[in-house]
């Protein structure tokens, strides 16, 4: 009796094995690419784990100039199945090169026309707009006698001279799209004079689009030029952190999606970029930014301007896409000497 008892347990075992395999091998995987701050990732996948359980989603997370330069670099053998919640601007260079799909999500009739591909079947689709903002240390200005300011051109005051951090465009999102915009409102010549001039009271350029707005709220330096979104939940946090937003106008670039261009297109893929436009996700973007590509019943966040598209500069993707690799070359060949170094 014994032995058929043992017998029988260790039959179970193997069923129960088989079947965890079975499950195991229904398990399917993809990789994503995305320059998404960590702060929001996981908080944006809980409801895609909640829908799909039996997809594992293997997150690779960087700076815009840095997915960019692998998706590039990966051109003839790519790794990342989707690219999810990175510059428009950036998606446009990988596409030029023929590494994108066309693929029209789940709901994309839903997506306003200026927030994505114009192509039937749409090479990338945005999820929501970042626009660029001053974060202005209160505190550190009134100690230090500073004016507030409040226009691209304030910037130039040399009351500033070594008190403003910004985001390297090489390697940031909202440096890119900043620069773009000084290019796009001033036209060129007038832009690089500009930024010569900026550069005066530039005291260092970071690799992050936050970053500026991170090291203003500790005080290391008295303005931050960053994305709105940041000094103004740094600011909900304590910090005496004020966003400014521009009077010229911001520059702003869209997190957006795509399907990357492989020899095997993953199944999966194609349900992540769906559930990406979807009324849940929506809603958690829209909890950071004024702008999301389908509307959500949320209020805009305070802090922002009441009418945020007003905000919004005239922007050419494809320009700024065209243009890129030129504007960076030379950016870096006049301005890198600030740079912090490489995290």
């Amino acid at each position: 009796m014994k032995k058929w008892m043992l017998i029988s347990a260790t039959l179970l075992l193997i069923f129960v094995a088989a079947c965890s395999d079975g499950n195991a091998e229904q398990k399917e995987e993809i990789t994503v690419y995305t320059a998404l701050e960590d702060d929001m990732i996981e908080t944006y996948l809980t409801s895609f784990h909640d829908q799909y359980p039996d997809i594992d989603v293997n997150i690779v997370r960087d700076s815009t100039g840095v997915i960019t330069s692998k998706l590039l670099a990966e051109k003839d053998a790519p790794v990342a199945d989707v690219v999810w919640g990175t510059a428009a601007t950036s998606l446009l260079v990988a596409d030029q090169q023929g590494m994108l799909e066309g693929y029209a999500p789940e709901g994309i009739d839903r997506v306003a026309a200026p927030y994505k591909d114009s192509k039937e079947e749409p090479h990338w689709v945005g999820i929501n707009a970042w626009m660029t903002g001053f974060a202005v240390n209160t505190v550190e200005m009134e100690d230090m006698g500073l004016d507030i300011p409040q226009s691209y051109e304030d910037l130039l005051d040399p009351q500033y001279k070594d008190l403003i951090v910004m985001p390297n465009p090489a390697s940031s999102g909202t440096g890119f799209l900043t620069v773009s915009a000084f290019m796009q409102q001033m036209g060129e010549e007038e832009a690089w004079d500009y930024m010569d001039k900026l550069h005066e009271n530039i005291g260092m350029y970071t690799h992050s689009g936050s970053k500026p707005a991170k090291l203003a709220g500790q005080g290391e330096y008295p303005i931050g030029i960053s994305f709105g979104y940041r000094g103004i939940t740094q600011a909900e946090k304590g910090e005496p952190i004020k966003t400014i937003f521009p009077e010229e106008g911001s520059g702003w670039d869209l997190e957006a999606n795509a399907l990357v261009k492989k020899e095997e297109i993953k199944p999966a893929a194609k349900t992540f970029l769906d559930w990406a436009i979807s009324d849940e996700a929506m809603k958690e973007y829209s909890e950071n930014f004024a702008i999301t590509s389908v509307p959500t019943d949320k209020p805009v966040p305070e802090g922002f301007p009441e009418n945020p598209e007003e905000q919004l500069i005239e922007n050419d993707f494809n320009w700024a896409a065209e243009n890129r690799g030129t504007i960076l070359d030379q950016w870096t060949k006049k301005y890198d000497g600030k740079s912090a170094p490489e995290e």
